[in-house]
């Protein structure tokens, strides 16, 4: 099954759950909320099934769970407002190196964190110091509710290709799950390894290395077509 089509059909069903409990006990949700949540868990649920019997399978699911893609020409303008909020949120990190916001084509961003202030040595854990930084990010991620994330590791040269590939998976998976935790939709997020298949500095030297060890968030508008 397609992560993000898994993704999304969870997501309904969460919303479900909830709603169906706030029903049972008589308390927590409003009428505005249970609106609200119907339209979410419907979205996504239907977005999945139509996701799901086209080649694109999982689109479906993305946008009924984000509630409607971007119009046209809107996501130049949605995206450079959303790079201004991360360099503001951020400026003490980027000045310092420990994240870098970059616009891509097709109005895509980029939020690298690198593995040094990320994560210790070998670790997939997310450094505790780390945390504040991920509370912006997700923030701002969260205001801006109509992208998809995608989140990859990275590591240096060192050590072999296996262990390299397993690490950077399971970091870019602490990424993914932290996020989660913030309130970022599922759906919305995937997440993948590539070892030291794709550096983006020599690893001759420790700085470079330094530099290979990473997380990169890749930040797509969701439009539509």
């Amino acid at each position: 099954m397609n992560q993000r089509f898994a993704k999304g059909v969870a997501t309904a069903a969460t919303v479900s759950v909830l709603i169906t409990g706030c029903a049972a006990d008589g308390s927590g949700m409003t009428e505005t909320g249970t609106g609200a949540a119907i339209g979410t868990a419907t979205g996504a649920a239907l977005g999945a099934i139509i996701g799901s019997q086209g080649a694109n399978a999982g689109r479906g699911a993305l946008i009924g769970a984000v509630g409607g893609a971007l119009i046209g020409g809107m996501a130049g303008a949605y995206m450079e407002q959303q790079r201004k909020d991360f360099q503001k949120a951020l400026a003490a990190e980027i000045a310092s190196g420990a994240i870098r916001v970059e616009k891509l084509p097709n109005d895509e961003l980029l939020v690298g964190m690198t593995g040094e202030t990320a994560f210790e040595v070998d670790s997939d854990q997310i450094q505790p110091a780390f945390y504040s930084t991920m509370d912006r990010i997700a923030a701002i991620v969260n205001k801006y509710g109509k992208t998809e994330l995608v989140v990859a590791g990275h590591t240096d040269n060192t050590g072999s290709i296996e262990h390299n590939q397993l690490l950077s998976e399971r970091r870019a998976g602490s990424v993914d799950r932290y996020l989660e935790g913030q309130g970022v939709v599922p759906a919305r997020i995937s997440s993948s390894g590539y070892g030291k298949l794709r550096p983006i500095a020599g690893n001759e030297t420790e700085a470079g290395r330094r530099l290979n060890r990473r997380v990169d968030i890749t930040i797509v508008p969701i439009t539509e077509g």
